[in-house]
């Protein structure tokens, strides 16, 4: 069943139930078993052990997978923070603070779209980060948790993956290093192609003017505008009825002892920390050189990430303790409670996250992205269509896997040696796509991890998220492929910007006339 058609049934079926029955775990079972069957060829025995391996793998990779456990660590303690600074009476006293100065819906937003694009080092980051300091604000200007998880969405991977100092571009820029040297590109270096490509990731481009244009008006789309119209209308920012992960479910007694600097504190250390251990282990891993690229490229993000969880969850722990004196309610009782609540919190997106791991490594042995990529290599495919076929190809992978880098890792090296062959000046627009075409897929896939994060930071259940992201990533992503064939037709990058630049004008024009008369 490997590297044919039926290696896409598992990934497949895991998102069609998640559409049709909106239980995220359920379906993805049943990925994770139709997978297994797959691989092992229907055999029950063989296909129970895979099984255990795919999920143990997440925790034990010829010893312990330390990089999947840092991120399970690092998610737990953000919810122990977030549970803390709820408790201190922190968000309360930031979102008291904040409406004194952010006085408008409209600010609130186009502050959560510019702390998507400042705190770029690193996607999960990014989305649970984003999400602790905007949501007080946010919440209190009754803009909806949907609304508030599409801006992080589409602002956290977006931007890692036109950043060089990010996770992201550390790792595209090794990527670009191993395909320049085996193709003998000695035209620019890695790091100067990655800065190259960037004007040239269409679906980027038209991403974040998507965000600030909806984060500029009140225009919204589809599901978004219920979930936007409830919460303006009648101040209910998301579905009570559904699994929220991120959200507390503890009934803490009213603070009014909190203090801004109760959640400030915390998260500016979760930064500082975080961004200095990134440092400091790439400038260990890189042999102490200080070259910041070269930092990036080695850095250990999940340690990092632990890290900066760990001190400032200690850090919102010790503010706490500090009212024991002057408030009576405060206790240690209270505060194991807040530790426990913080950590159910988060478990929702644990069990989500570990389950989209386990059928990442099914899918991986079924070599559904191999099979994909060779729809490319075995056609004869004329080199005008191949930009905007690559990218419609790792949009599905990406879509399919649940997994942007995975596809970087299949697409990149294929799409390179395509057209190196057939058209060597088309080289960055074409791995530009492949980067373009792995962030819009995974901006759809409800098995994807970012897309987990992005709701988990915002506190939201992921089908709604994934439901009211997807008209704004799919009216972006054909835009640029759009952009895409004119750039492979013409052979010109400038005649491909203008054409997404003049069509999202054209289209934003023409959306905000239409939602002026409905008004």
């Amino acid at each position: 069943m490997e590297n044919t058609i039926f290696s896409i049934l598992p990934p497949l079926l895991a998102i069609v139930m998640v559409l049709v029955t909106k239980r995220v775990l359920l379906s993805l079972g049943v990925g994770i078993v139709s997978a297994a069957l797959l691989v092992e060829s229907f055999s029950p025995i063989d296909s129970l052990i895979i099984l255990w391996d795919s999920f143990i793998t997440s925790f034990w990779d010829n010893g312990l997978n330390m990089y999947n456990i840092y991120i399970l660590l690092f998610i737990l303690l953000l919810g122990v923070v977030t549970a803390i600074v709820s408790l201190s009476g922190g968000s309360t006293a930031f979102a008291a603070w904040a409406v004194k100065r952010i006085k408008t819906n409209r600010g609130s937003k186009l502050l959560t779209a510019f702390l998507g694009i400042i705190i770029f080092v690193d996607d999960y980051f990014n989305a649970l980060a984003v999400g602790q300091i905007a949501r007080p604000i946010t919440d209190t200007h009754r803009v909806s948790r949907a609304k508030l998880a599409y801006f992080i969405d589409s602002t956290s991977a977006p931007v890692c993956v036109v950043s060089p100092v990010s996770s992201w571009g550390a790792f595209l820029i090794s990527q670009l290093g191993v395909i320049f040297a085996t193709h003998a590109v000695t035209d620019y270096t890695p790091l100067q192609a990655f800065m190259l490509m960037a004007p040239m990731n269409f679906y980027v481009i038209a991403a974040l003017a998507m965000v600030f244009f909806t984060a500029w008006t009140d225009n919204d789309l589809g599901e978004m505008k219920k979930h936007e119209t409830l919460a303006r209308e009648t101040g209910v920012l998301f579905d009570p009825n559904k699994s929220n992960p991120g959200d507390l479910q503890g009934n803490f007694p009213e603070n009014n002892f909190g203090k801004v600097k109760d959640l400030i504190l915390p998260i500016v250390s979760l930064i500082v920390v975080t961004l200095f251990a990134m440092f400091w282990t790439g400038y260990q891993a890189s042999g102490k050189v200080m070259d910041i690229f070269v930092i990036f490229e080695n850095t250990d993000v999940p340690l990092s990430l632990f890290i900066g969880g760990m001190v400032s969850s200690i850090l919102a722990v010790l503010l706490y303790t500090r009212q024991f004196k002057k408030n009576k309610d405060a206790s240690l009782g209270l505060l194991g409670k807040g530790i426990i609540s913080g950590i159910n919190s988060m478990l929702p997106a644990i069990c989500i996250l570990i389950f989209a791991w386990s059928l990442s490594f099914l899918i991986t042995a079924l070599g559904t992205g191999e099979y994909l990529a060779h729809l490319v290599t075995d056609n004869n495919i004329p080199a005008g269509v191949i930009p905007v076929l690559l990218f419609v190809l790792t949009a599905f992978m990406a879509f399919a896997t649940g997994s942007s880098w995975g596809s970087f890792g299949i697409l990149l090296p294929i799409g390179a040696s395509i057209i190196m062959v057939v058209e060597p000046e088309l080289l960055l627009p074409v791995l530009a796509a492949v980067l373009a075409g792995a962030v819009f897929g995974d901006h759809c896939s409800p098995i994807s991890d970012t897309t987990i994060m992005s709701a988990t930071g915002a506190g939201v259940n992921v089908i709604d998220h994934v439901m009211t992201q997807l008209p704004y990533a799919i009216i972006s992503a054909v835009i640029a492929a759009i952009g895409y064939l004119v750039l492979g037709l013409t052979g010109s990058v400038m005649f491909g910007f203008i054409t997404v630049v003049v069509i999202l004008i054209l289209f934003f024009t023409i959306w905000n006339f239409k939602s002026k008369r409905v008004a």
